[in-house]
């Protein structure tokens, strides 16, 4: 997709904010990176892809070959789309040019969960080259399998821009797993992504998201989301490897009655690695519930772990949690909650701590037969699993195996 076509508007929006700054993290330059990229083939069959380009997906959750387990696949490199797959009935996966072509009503949801003005960053998809994924769940269907995707950058030097709508329609089930990664070539790169997921009434949609960048990489998410009543939306947010720079601040409404909004992030920030990363949830509708829950560990980079909660309804509910580790002597952990009740009778609370493995836990399990440094695994190991709970088993499990493959870089 070049550019699509939507509403007038938006364009002349977007020129206005083309040099708007984010609100927070390193501000980027975007005339250091290269804005296109050519045509890359499609493959039928993802068997035919690099051995290299295989195995990166791997690390993200993405399974390229005998993919049984999932019920759809898309895979974008750079900008192109090459591969897109559907296994099972209730579901559309496409990309999104081909999805604005075959639905006029498309163009209703574009922007809608994320201000096309936000910043430069969101400016850029819409001025520029550009594509990104259509996953949606049909009124009533449940997907058994997660549907996978993979945002893959291979050229050296080029801004991926990257612009996504999910939709669970009404009483739906739907999870997807998004790997996002990159040639490791230590080349420098630039990912924009800009996803809309629309959650509609009495439909529940769990998003796991594994990032798997290099030192050079720059990565600038700006994520929307909107619930509907009795809608449950479930995000899963787990970096574990070295990116120079990343910025994010979802931003989920609850907008019908007993809506349902859950974050939760595990980072690790290695030496040379900045982590800007948050979660806004905002309660507009009676007996909404909102939890943000991270878990971030420092071996010598900084993480800034931000949450906020907004409860203006009432009945609502919203807890924040953050808990870090600082492994590393260099290592910096700012945790920023904020919760802001408008009415009488929100209940909204948080809790925050960051330090370091106490000695006595250490000495505990080393007592029962470990080595100092299995005993400090186990307890880290035990750390970051503490900060996703309830996943489907598929999920869970490339979680986990994300999270033990993370074990050499931090020790």
């Amino acid at each position: 997709m070049r550019h699509v076509k939507k509403p007038d508007g938006f364009e002349e929006m977007a020129k206005a904010a083309a040099n708007k700054p984010a609100a927070f993290g390193e501000d980027i330059d975007l005339n250091q990176f290269v804005h296109a990229s050519e045509e890359l083939p499609y493959e039928q069959e993802l068997a035919l892809l690099p051995e290299e380009t295989k195995r990166q997906m791997l690390q993200v959750g993405v399974v390229p070959e005998g993919g049984d387990q999932r019920a759809g696949t898309f895979i974008q490199m750079d900008h192109s789309v090459v591969h897109s797959l559907v296994k099972q009935e209730g579901v559309e996966v496409m990309g999104i040019g081909q999805a604005v072509e075959k639905y006029d009503w498309l163009a209703d949801y574009l922007w809608k969960a994320v201000a096309v003005d936000t910043d430069k960053y969101t400016a850029v998809v819409e001025l520029g080259q550009s594509n990104g994924y259509f996953i949606r769940a049909l009124p009533g269907s449940k997907v058994v399998y997660p549907v996978q995707a993979c945002l893959y950058l291979s050229k050296a030097r080029l801004a991926q821009k990257v612009h996504n709508i999910v939709i669970a329609e009404e009483d739906s089930e739907l999870h997807i797993i998004t790997g996002c990664t990159s040639a490791p070539r230590g080349e420098p790169g630039l990912h924009i992504g800009v996803s809309e997921f629309y959650v509609k009434r009495g439909a529940r949609l769990t998003f796991t998201m594994i990032h798997n960048w290099t030192p050079e990489i720059a990565v600038r998410p700006r994520t929307g989301i909107i619930v509907e009543g009795d809608g449950v939306f479930i995000s899963n947010y787990v970096i574990l490897k070295p990116v120079h720079s990343l910025q994010m601040y979802p931003v989920a409404r609850c907008t019908g009655e007993n809506a349902i909004v859950r974050f939760h992030s595990i980072l690790i920030a290695t030496p040379g690695s900045s982590m800007d990363v948050g979660s806004k949830v905002l309660l507009e509708a009676r007996g909404a519930r909102g939890e943000i829950v991270s878990r971030a560990i420092t071996t010598g980079g900084t993480i800034t772990a931000r949450g906020y909660i907004e409860g203006s309804a009432p009945d609502v509910k919203g807890h924040l949690e953050c808990r870090g580790l600082i492994l590393g002597g260099s290592g910096v952990i700012y945790a920023i909650p904020e919760l802001k009740g408008t009415i009488p009778g929100v209940d909204l609370s948080h809790e925050a701590a960051v330090g370091k493995i106490a000695e006595e836990e250490i000495e505990y399990l080393m007592i029962r037969g470990l080595t100092r440094d299995e005993a400090i695994a186990a307890i880290v190991r035990g750390f970051l699993k503490a900060g996703i709970e309830g996943l489907p088993a598929e999920l869970n499990a490339e979680v986990q195996r994300a999270i033990e493959a993370s074990e050499k870089t931090l020790f």
